[in-house]
């Protein structure tokens, strides 16, 4: 069963990829591996598209937990 991770990436089982002849190819216009400045340029893309959604994750975040580390205790002790 293919799984999708918490950074939206998909992993598919090996026999599927197999059965499927699913490959990972490069980027339009890129050949083989990547040399160090077109990895680092790769990167610093990849920022930049991070940075306004780490923005708008922040200013939807709520304060605090929603409850106290006594109350936590409170609810385990019996009545």
């Amino acid at each position: 069963m293919a799984k999708v991770t918490s950074k939206l990436q998909v992993t598919v089982p090996k026999v599927i990829a197999e059965c499927h002849a699913i490959r990972v190819l490069p980027r339009a216009g890129e050949e083989g591996p990547l040399d160090r400045e077109a990895r680092l340029r790769s990167f610093d893309e990849a920022t930049m598209r991070q940075e306004p959604r780490n923005r708008a994750r922040r200013r939807a975040r709520r304060v605090g937990r929603g409850w106290t580390r006594d109350e936590l205790y409170d609810r385990a002790r019996p009545r």
